[in-house]
């Protein structure tokens, strides 16, 4: 499948690369397909997951661990089921990433920032994702000093 991305131009998305999310995402609920992008030879752990629906839907994501961050959370039986997920080292887990436009010269709202409340769970090997909304602060997380 050829597109038309906002960030790399024209790409060929070869079928087996292709995720569906069943539900869309929130706010995007028709993007449905999805695949995960790179420049190539980049070894940034940073990926954009773009759109094959709307070519202008595009979300930079990266894996937590990737931050420093040690982080689980529980799927619902119903989550597993829209997964397909029967073995759960099949579940790839990312967070989106964007940059914070805060105040000219602060440090604390410059520079990226994760959502964690609304993970990306993709069955990596039957190409199906969602997006899990965390309501209320029921997972673990564990910053991990780097250095």
């Amino acid at each position: 499948m050829k597109i038309e991305s906002q960030v790399f131009g024209s790409i060929d998305i070869p079928d087996e690369k292709v995720i569906e999310f069943p539900a869309g995402l929130p706010g995007f609920e028709a993007c449905k397909n999805f695949a995960l992008v790179h420049e190539q030879d980049s070894t940034s752990s940073l990926f954009l997951l773009q759109s094959l629906d709307n070519p202008e839907a595009v979300f930079s994501i990266t894996a937590p661990d990737s931050l420093g961050v040690s982080y689980e959370f529980s799927l619902s039986d119903a989550e597993t089921a829209q997964l397909k997920l029967a073995n759960p080292a099949d579940a790839f887990v990312a967070v989106i990433v964007r940059k914070e436009e805060g105040a000219a010269g602060s440090p604390v709202t410059a520079g990226m920032r994760a959502n964690f409340m609304a993970p990306l769970v993709i069955n990596v090997a039957e190409r199906r994702g969602l997006q899990k909304i965390i309501t209320r602060l029921g997972c673990d997380v564990t910053l991990r000093a780097e250095g």
